[in-house]
């Protein structure tokens, strides 16, 4: 039988304050509630690039690569015109409500997200308590790529048409061969994503998780906006949760389903709505 909703908020209330540490993973639902797009299926897509249906090409075109190589300025036009938006929307308040919980806790927190939007450093996490397995668009590499070589794009602004989605102007280059630029993002089909960033941070994860596992102290996952389309961010929540003793509270509007064998709670919720009454059920328990 379903688990009453309420009973549910108070469940995950107390599973999050009992513990004594917290990992948060978070998926493309977590970004959503900011009102950024959700890529999920071409139909998506195209409503936020309506050019890309017309020329036939689907999201796993565009996060490709191979799209850098053959149309430069189109594919800088998507990814200029996402790190444009993803610098001028404001994280929801969930990512602040979240940090206050995990501030609290003796061991402390990490975030392990497949967002590469910045959000969770935007609201006040510490830049190492968050592992982005899928990297930063925020960062950037050498296309082909001739180092290892990982930069900031802060300095990098993207004028992109409206009408068509390409970029205008001069695109970004490599400061060691003054060849093409792209986002150090994980993308699809991509033998040529520099790693070493993320690499950093999931060592820096994977010795807090070595730490707790030494001292036993009770670790609670919180997921948020982790489907099944790419399950990366749920199977890793499940195999901590599982070495951990279980304790996992999942928030997911559509796949919200749990594993048995685990002490999971289920919440069949927006992230920013499933947290606000998490964080409301924690000041009156």
């Amino acid at each position: 039988m379903t688990e009453d909703i309420s009973t549910a908020w108070v469940r995950a209330a107390r599973t999050i304050g009992d513990a004594d540490a917290l990992l948060i993973t978070a998926g493309a639902g977590m970004g959503v509630d900011s009102g950024l797009p959700d890529f999920r299926g071409n139909t998506g897509f195209w409503r936020h690039y309506p050019p890309m249906e017309s020329l036939g090409l689907a999201f796993v075109d565009m996060a490709n690569p191979e799209r850098f190589r053959q149309d430069p300025t189109l594919a800088w036009g998507f990814y200029g015109h996402r790190l444009h938006l993803y610098r001028q929307t404001p994280p929801h308040d969930g990512y602040r409500q979240l940090l206050d919980m995990a501030h609290n806790k003796p061991r402390g927190f990490f975030v392990f997200t497949s967002n590469v939007d910045g959000h969770f450093q935007r609201s006040g996490f510490p830049m190492d308590r968050v592992a982005e397995c899928h990297g930063s668009i925020h960062h950037l590499q050498c296309l082909h790529p001739c180092s290892r070589s990982i930069w900031s794009a802060d300095a990098t602004n993207i004028p992109v048409d409206k009408t068509t989605f390409r970029a205008t102007g001069t695109l970004p280059q490599c400061p060691n061969c003054r060849r093409l630029a792209r986002p150090n993002v994980l993308m699809f089909d991509d033998g040529q994503w520099v790693p070493d960033r993320t690499n950093t941070q999931t060592i820096q994860l994977n010795q807090w998780l070595s730490a707790l596992d030494k001292a036993d102290d009770r670790l609670t996952v919180v997921e948020l906006g982790a489907g099944l389309g790419v399950p990366t961010v749920r199977r890793f929540s499940e195999s901590v949760a599982r070495h951990h003793g279980g304790n996992l509270v999942r928030i997911n509007i559509k796949d919200h389903q749990v594993p048995g064998d685990l002490n999971a709670v289920s919440l069949p919720l927006g992230a920013a709505e499933a947290v606000l009454h998490i964080d409301e059920k924690l000041k009156n328990l």
